[in-house]
């Protein structure tokens, strides 16, 4: 048996997001089930399109790379709000799901 280490199966697109595996599924969202207790296998449930063995993968590299994949979520979330603070100086704050789901039951009762 010849030992091999395979590549990992994460790819940066045009965005500058990490995806999995040839896949829309981003870094973000695996390591992320991940930290809240989901294992690989349920995570491959969750997500059809990711191979369980890259899923593994990923997992395994995060854990070897922790402090940098930590700085990579890191900046995407600070990205994510200044996205989020620009469309809401532009176009109003809009409203969450569960006050949508508030109005449609208030409605219901009227």
């Amino acid at each position: 048996m010849e030992i091999a280490a395979d590549p990992v199966p994460m790819a940066v697109d045009e965005n500058g997001m990490v995806r999995i595996g040839g896949t829309r599924v981003t870094l973000d969202v695996v390591i992320a089930r991940y930290e809240q207790g989901f294992s690989a296998e349920a995570i491959a449930e969750g997500f059809p399109t990711l191979q369980l063995a890259d899923i593994h993968a990923v997992i395994a590299y995060y854990l070897h790379h922790k402090n940098e994949v930590d700085r990579y979520l890191e900046e995407n979330d600070r990205k994510a709000d200044e996205e989020r603070r620009l469309y809401e100086a532009q176009f109003g704050k809009q409203p969450t799901r569960a006050e949508l789901e508030a109005r449609w039951l208030a409605q219901q009762q009227r």
